[in-house]
């Protein structure tokens, strides 16, 4: 049989250290380099071509995701981390990842993890695939309603929740309501998030300066 062979990414040595270590150990595979960063985990794939790509997601410079993006299309890449939210799940699956793994994973279940990247097959750690299937059982959100998009076009104005409510004949309350109610539907946590994310989705339109209105 053939060895399994591997390119490790990981921007801590002493972590890179532990899983050569670990994988040396095992005849199934072989280590073919080392990484530090995204940059130069492309360069040794294009060079070495591995089988599966143990990466890392936060590290300085060109980070894992960007890497990730990057090299999913030619070689097998698994998200080896110590992040399971939401917030780094998707964006790394998105990209192309073949699975994503937790770094507090047992030794067995890391090999077998790998073994079956190499065959193609998707990996999951436990804690990933749940977020996964809450994501896809739970509903869509609705669009924004015409209250929620006047509340929101205060916002951007710079309008407080008290500036609002009296704008529109609210009581503060019901603006706060509504706030949070467009901060669940826009996937955001705070306003300024909240406007930039409608002016991406095309919800607001700049208006016009006084330069613009001469």
């Amino acid at each position: 049989m053939t060895p399994i062979r591997l390119l490790i990414v990981d921007d801590h040595p002493i972590v890179r250290d532990g899983l050569v270590s670990l994988f040396d150990r095992d005849p199934d595979f072989t280590v073919l380099g080392e990484a530090g960063d995204g940059a130069e985990a492309i360069r040794q794939a294009r060079a070495l071509h591995p089988d599966v790509i143990l990466m890392d997601l936060r590290m300085p410079g060109t980070d894992g995701l960007a890497a990730t993006r990057e090299l999913a299309a030619d070689f097998r890449v698994l998200v080896l981390t110590t992040y399971d939210t939401d917030h780094h799940v998707l964006p790394a699956i998105e990209a192309g990842a073949a699975g994503y793994l937790l770094k507090d994973a047992p030794r067995d279940d890391l090999t077998r993890a790998v073994r079956a990247a190499a065959r193609g097959e998707a990996v999951l750690a436990p804690s990933v695939a749940a977020l996964l299937m809450s994501r896809v059982r739970k509903p869509p959100p609705g669009p924004l309603s015409a209250r929620e998009l006047e509340v929101l076009q205060l916002v951007a104005d710079g309008a407080t929740n008290r500036e609002a409510a009296a704008k529109l004949f609210l009581t503060e309350a019901t603006v706060k309501s509504h706030t949070l109610s467009i901060y669940s539907k826009l996937g955001v946590n705070d306003r300024a998030s909240a406007v930039t994310e409608a002016f991406h989705r095309g919800l607001l339109t700049p208006r016009p300066g006084p330069s613009d209105r001469r």
